[in-house]
C-alpha cells in the first residue's frame, strides 16, 4: 500500500464538444465522466492516480487513445460492445446535445474483470475513490458494494461520490467517506428539505451507517462537513463562475488527494476539507473539468473559511 489513489470509473465515455472560437467553429474530444475528471485533478495535486475501466468498440479505441495524453495511469478492461459517448455544441454558448448514447451494460465477465482489476490495483493504493457512471444503466450497483467491502475488509480506506442505489450499495459494502451533493440527498428522501439543520441530520445518518465522514456540497451555498462530534460549513474563497459544472467532482478529489497520505481520518480533516474546497472553487473558473493548477489550490487553501455549526 503506498501513498496513491485507484479510481474506480467503470464506464467512461468520449466527449466530443464543438465551440465558435471567433469565425471558426472548434472541436474537441477527450475523456469524460466522473471519475476521469476526478483523476486528473487528483493527478494534478501530485498525488499518483490509476484509473480502472472498461473500453470497447470505436469510442473505446479513441478514449483509449485520448487517456494517453493524461498524466495518470489507466488500466482497461476490454468490454465487447461500445463504451458511452456524447456530441455536444456550445457555439452559442449554450450546451446543446446534438447526440448521446451511454453504452450498453457491462456483462458479468467483463463486471469479474475490472473487479479483480480494481481490486488489486485498489490494493496497492492508499485511498480508492468511487465514483459514478454516466449512466446507472451501465453498471449494477452491487458491482460497487463488492468492490467496497472488499477493499475496505482489506485496510483500504474507501471514498464514495455516488447516490441513490449506488451510495446504498457502498454504504452495505463499507465506505469511510462520502460526499454527496443536497440534491442528491433530497433525491435520495435522506433529506427532508434542503435547510442546513435537515441536511445535517441526513449527514449524521450516513454518520450512523459507520461512515468516518460526510461532505455535503450545496451548490453555491458553503459546503457542510460531519466527522467524529464536528459538524461545520465550509466557505470557498469567492471566484467569478465560467462553467459550474465539474466543482464537485473537484472538490471530491481535492479531499481525496489528502487522505492519501494516510494516518487518522480526524487529523486530516481539515487540510482535507481546504483543499477540497479550494480546488472546487477554481475548477469552476475554467472550461475544462477536474483541472486547475496545484500551486493556485494552495494559494486559494488559506482563504476558506471553516466555521463550526
Amino acid at each position: 500500500m503506498t501513498d496513491r489513489v485507484m479510481v474506480f470509473a467503470p464506464a467512461p465515455i468520449l466527449t466530443v464538444t464543438i465551440e465558435q472560437h471567433g469565425d471558426e467553429p472548434d472541436l474537441h474530444v477527450h475523456p469524460g465522466g466522473q471519475g476521469v475528471w476526478q483523476a486528473r485533478m487528483i493527478s494534478g495535486l501530485g498525488v499518483p492516480v490509476t484509473l480502472c475501466a472498461a473500453l470497447g468498440g470505436e469510442p473505446g479505441s479513441l478514449l483509449n487513445a485520448v487517456l494517453a495524453d493524461e498524466e495518470f495511469e489507466v488500466r482497461a478492461v476490454p468490454r465487447q460492445s461500445a463504451s458511452g459517448w456524447y456530441v455536444h455544441d456550445r457555439r452559442d454558448g449554450h450546451r446543446e446535445s446534438v447526440a448521446e448514447h451511454p453504452g450498453p451494460p457491462l456483462i458479468r465477465h467483463e463486471l469479474d474483470e475490472l473487479h479483480n482489476v480494481a481490486l488489486t490495483e485498489g490494493l496497492r493504493s492508499s485511498v480508492a475513490l468511487l465514483s459514478g457512471p454516466h449512466k446507472p444503466t451501465a453498471v449494477a450497483p452491487d458491482v460497487y458494494q463488492r468492490l467496497a467491502a472488499d477493499l475496505t475488509a482489506n485496510g483500504v480506506r474507501v471514498v464514495a461520490d455516488l447516490s441513490g442505489d449506488y451510495l446504498t450499495a457502498v454504504l452495505e459494502g463499507g465506505v469511510s467517506f462520502v460526499k454527496v451533493s443536497h440534491e442528491e440527498l433530497l433525491n435520495d428522501g435522506l433529506a427532508d428539505d434542503d435547510s442546513v439543520d435537515s441536511l445535517l441530520a441526513a449527514g449524521r445518518k450516513l454518520l450512523g451507517q459507520g461512515v468516518e465522514a460526510v461532505l455535503i456540497s450545496r451548490a453555491g451555498d458553503p459546503a457542510l462537513a460531519l466527522y467524529g462530534d464536528t459538524e461545520c460549513e465550509v466557505h470557498p474563497p469567492p471566484l467569478t463562475v465560467n462553467e459550474h459544472r465539474g466543482a464537485g467532482d473537484s472538490m471530491t478529489a481535492g479531499v481525496t488527494s489528502v487522505l492519501a497520505r494516510g494516518g487518522p481520518l480526524p487529523s486530516l480533516m481539515e487540510e482535507a476539507l481546504r483543499t477540497g474546497s479550494a480546488a472546487g472553487a477554481l475548477n469552476v473558473t475554467r472550461h475544462g473539468l477536474g483541472t486547475g493548477r496545484a500551486e493556485a489550490v494552495h494559494e486559494l487553501m488559506s482563504r476558506v473559511r471553516i466555521e463550526p455549526r
